[in-house]
């Protein structure tokens, strides 16, 4: 299998992990507003205690979003950084799909509805099924108000993450159709290192310069690392 360096720092926490023959190693911390300073050290510490550097690994996974706006921004920068430098393609991973994923493992359910609190009073949201292992999006990826949130059909849904901070403003379907929500299940590295391994088996890996944070809102804007260099000239 292939040596998958993990990043994510999409939401209070900060977490690291490398994926090595099927063995995931994460450092997984909840540090609000030092991920800047600590993401990188902690790159280092984790590669260190392998014996790995950048360029013996073969693809750098980070957490595209949705997500805190300027946290994704650190981990798609990172990750852009590190795997640029070292000709190393990169994986975007979902930020919902690794809260079903940690849902699933840690509470043996099949369909789950991820979330994070968009602030504004909206929040993120995807429904998933489990599949061969792995969560498949039933609906696409949205923002929205709370009172907007529409459920698939089905009343065995898991409530994960925090966007659940808005369940009594939802209607009173989706409150009757859901387990209680279960709102400390975060995105963490580890299940994106996990992730990030069936999308490099797939093929999908893609250059350093095409990597772009998901933000579901519009007005926001990435700078690919092309048009970064012409910034700083």
């Amino acid at each position: 299998m292939a040596k998958i360096l993990a990043l994510d720092t999409s939401t209070d926490a900060c977490s690291v992990a490398l994926s090595i023959d099927g063995e995931i190693q994460e450092d997984f911390r909840i540090i609000p507003r030092q991920h800047t300073r600590q993401l990188l050290p902690m790159v280092d510490e984790m590669l260190t205690a392998a014996g790995l550097k950048v360029n013996q690994l073969d693809a750098i996974a980070f957490g595209r979003g949705p997500g805190s706006f300027a946290g994704i921004r650190i981990a798609t920068g990172a990750a852009q950084g590190l795997a640029y430098a070292a000709n190393l393609p990169v994986i975007p991973v979902s930020t919902l799909s690794a809260i079903a994923l940690k849902a699933a493992r840690e509470y043996k359910v099949e369909r789950i509805i991820s979330t994070l609190d968009a602030r504004m009073n909206e929040l993120y949201s995807c429904a998933y099924e489990m599949r061969g292992g792995l969560p498949v999006a039933l609906v696409k990826e949205t923002v929205s108000a709370p009172g907007n949130i529409v459920l698939p059909e089905g009343d065995d849904w898991f409530a994960a993450g925090k966007g659940w901070v808005y369940l009594e403003s939802m209607s009173a379907q989706v409150q009757q159709s859901i387990s209680t929500p279960v709102m400390d299940i975060y995105p963490a590295a580890g299940v994106m290192a996990e992730l990030a391994q069936e999308a490099f088996a797939r093929g999908e890996g893609i250059s350093a310069e095409l990597a772009q944070p998901v933000y579901l809102r519009d007005e926001i804007s990435w700078k690919k690392i092309s048009e970064q260099k012409k910034k700083g000239q």
